[in-house]
């Protein structure tokens, strides 16, 4: 009954994650571990096909199999927070307060982020 919704939400987040391989300050790698969640529960074809995406899948399988996020992507993740924060400030000219709860939640995701363990195997 749920399947037409996993499968359309599956393409959104898809979607989502081939414009944020596009856009530098948005997240790929979340958008395309979600599709494949959606697409494991509406389409098998599907979410074979995410997980043995040449670029992308390795990344999803660590994370699905361990928790486990690589040093690099932890690097490009952190960097692209920090990155955004900067935006920020020089773009939205946010006040002191709003710009301080953001870089704290923002801090919050970055120290979540550096918590994960690295994937036991190598790729």
């Amino acid at each position: 009954m749920l399947r037409p919704f996993y499968l359309a939400a599956g393409f959104v987040m898809l979607a989502l994650g081939i414009i944020g391989a596009f856009l530098p300050l948005m997240p790929t790698t979340i958008f395309l571990i979600m599709a494949s969640w959606f697409f494991a529960r509406s389409s098998p074809r599907l979410e074979h096909w995410v997980l043995s995406h040449r670029r992308f899948g390795p990344i999803i399988r660590d994370w699905r199999e361990q928790g486990a996020i690589s040093t690099k992507s932890k690097i490009l993740a952190c960097s692209g927070i920090a990155l955004g924060l900067v935006f920020f400030w020089i773009g939205a000219r946010p006040g002191y307060w709003l710009w301080l709860g953001g870089a704290a939640f923002m801090g919050g995701c970055a120290a979540y982020i550096l918590s994960r363990p690295k994937p036991a195997r190598p790729r």
